[in-house]
Parts: structure tokens; C-alpha cells; sequence
């Protein structure tokens, strides 16, 4: 870091910590809270499939994709504001 100060690296980690918590949250409603509800969802159907299938199969997976290309862009952002470099 650039800025090798203790209150700099205790903003970089509050910022990586509270970045960290959001992904979990994520992550966990898309692992388990969707799963629970899918039963619900089976109603209606979406391309052919139970929209509870289609949710907890294809939706979790495309959101996981997408939770990490997030997390990894918003950790750079991050690292560049405390003057981290990535090689």
C-alpha cells in the first residue's frame, strides 16, 4: 500500500469486510432462500420447466457467475483506491 498507515489499512479492510458480507448475503439467498421457495414457484412454468426448478437450477447459477465477476471488480476497485497494485 502506498498509503501504509494504520488508518488506511483499517479503511481498506473495513471496505474488503463489508464487501465480503455482501457477497455472503447474496450468495446465501440464492443457495438457500430461493431453494425454499421454489415448491412455491412451481405453479408456473417457465420454457417448459417449473419456474421453481428453472429459479434454483439456472438462476443460481447464472447469479454465482455474476457474484463473482462483482465481487473480483469491486475488490479491484478497492485495492486501486488504497494504492494496491495488480499485476
Amino acid at each position: 500500500m502506498s498509503k501504509s498507515t494504520p488508518e488506511a489499512r483499517a479503511q481498506h479492510w473495513a471496505k474488503t469486510r463489508n464487501l465480503t458480507i455482501l457477497v455472503l448475503v447474496v450468495w446465501f439467498i440464492f443457495s438457500f432462500v430461493v431453494h425454499w421457495f421454489a415448491k412455491g414457484l412451481n405453479g408456473a412454468s417457465f420454457i417448459g420447466f417449473p419456474l421453481g426448478y428453472y429459479f434454483a437450477v439456472q438462476g443460481s447459477l447464472i447469479i454465482f457467475v455474476l457474484l463473482i465477476v462483482f465481487q473480483n471488480w469491486m475488490q479491484d476497485k478497492i485495492d486501486d483506491e488504497a494504492g494496491l497494485q495488480s499485476e
